[in-house]
């Protein structure tokens, strides 16, 4: 498995709709590269944080072969704002000057069936599970399975729920060996192959600079906050602590085969 290429940055050219359905209130955004992307707002409650949960565990997702859609950057203008009617619309755009992330919008793409979890293939199954708890994520439930059908392909979409103990302001990387619970509601646990299988798999092909890689994607104004004392390179390192304990370190597979 290589790396995914860096992020390219698209400027926003129009706020399409909102997506209500989801708790950040993401939209739809027209960029000048002729593409609608499915777009985070850093003006949003999550903050930059669910930016960059959604930067760090798309791109590792996508390096480990997994269907994730294309992440960019999106450089909102402000002034985008004032052809919006919704005034909470309005106050999200203006609040959300500058960087953003996009995924690229599958059109014609069908929600996740969750009765339909035993016709997923057991081997992909194991893989997203295996992935979902390195990252700590806490959807891809039944209720928020965050997935979506797309020309017959299961594609995982909506990390920003992912890396959730950086919602704290103490450092991340010591916390990293702790035992995640989440899988226990993955959607696709019941029908999951087994999971030691998928994590040697998975382990094999990773590229020791993956997490550096990664990282390096992350602008600097989404790392640095008044709850967050470190500089941006340090917080970049405490990341990087923590990944190499996820994805290397912890036995991952064992954590979740105990919760079956």
């Amino acid at each position: 498995m290589s790396d995914p290429p860096a992020l390219r940055t698209v400027r926003a050219t129009r706020y399409v709709t909102p997506l209500r359905e989801g708790g950040s209130l993401p939209g739809l955004v027209e960029a000048d590269d002729d593409g609608t992307y499915v777009t985070k707002f850093r003006g949003a409650g999550q903050g930059p944080r669910a930016l960059v949960a959604e930067i760090v565990a798309g791109e590792v997702g996508r390096a480990l072969g997994l269907p994730v859609p294309e992440l960019v950057l999106v450089e909102l203008d402000p002034r985008i704002a004032a052809a919006e009617p919704d005034p909470e619309i309005q106050e999200l755009l203006r609040a959300s000057a500058g960087l953003n992330v996009g995924m690229d919008f599958l059109p014609g793409s069908l929600a996740f069936d969750t009765a339909s979890c035993g016709d997923v293939d057991p081997a992909f199954a194991a893989r997203v599970v295996w992935f979902d708890a390195a990252m700590t994520n806490i959807d891809r439930t039944a209720r928020n399975p965050n997935m979506i059908r797309w020309h017959g392909d299961t594609w995982l979409i909506d990390h920003g729920a992912a890396l959730y103990r950086h919602h704290s302001p103490e450092p991340l990387g010591p916390r990293a060996d702790a035992v995640f619970a989440g899988p226990r509601d993955h959607v696709l646990l019941a029908c999951a192959g087994p999971l030691a299988e998928a994590q040697d798999a998975l382990r094999s092909a990773i590229d020791p600079g993956l997490a550096d890689d990664v990282l390096a994607r992350v602008p600097d104004e989404w790392l640095v906050d008044d709850d967050w004392p470190q500089t941006a390179a340090e917080r970049r390192a405490d990341y990087a602590a923590y990944l190499a304990t996820r994805l290397w370190g912890r036995d991952v597979a064992a954590d979740v085969e105990a919760l079956r």
